[in-house]
């Protein structure tokens, strides 16, 4: 008996460390996150983008819309500081301040592959579309 053979695309997660980040202004890191989004990979990002990169990257991806790339879906998990005390919050502050905002993580993919990124406080879901009907 032979088995029939589907055509199927391979769906790529690449990891970006932190530091690798910090060490980019913030031109470069949106440039880069763009490059690998078009090279249809998603991007599991360590840490989180200054408010000011998510709004640039967001017009950077808008800019470059066309045939081949239908822009971005966006999703950043983070844990929550409301339950804390003061002085966990102020500790939180000060470690960001020295260290940079390495808590939680950024999911960045282009949005022919992904339909839509879920979270709640337990979870993330991240929901494709059929990538065995892409040619």
């Amino acid at each position: 008996m032979t088995k029939k053979r589907e055509d199927r695309k391979m769906l790529t997660l690449q990891f970006v460390p932190y530091s690798v980040m910090a060490t980019l202004t913030s031109e470069e890191r949106i440039k880069k996150l763009l490059e690998i989004v078009k090279d249809e990979k998603i991007i599991l990002l360590e840490g989180r983008l200054k408010q000011t990169e998510e709004a640039e990257l967001i017009k950077k991806t808008m800019e470059a819309i066309n045939e081949e790339f239908s822009g971005i879906e966006l999703g950043v998990v983070g844990p929550e500081t409301k339950e804390l005390s003061v002085y966990k919050r102020l500790q939180k502050i000060l470690i960001k301040l020295l260290l940079g905002n390495r808590e939680g993580f950024t999911i960045i993919g282009p949005a022919n592959i992904i339909k839509e990124i879920k979270k709640d406080p337990d979870k993330i879901q991240l929901f494709t579309k059929d990538l065995s009907k892409k040619k």
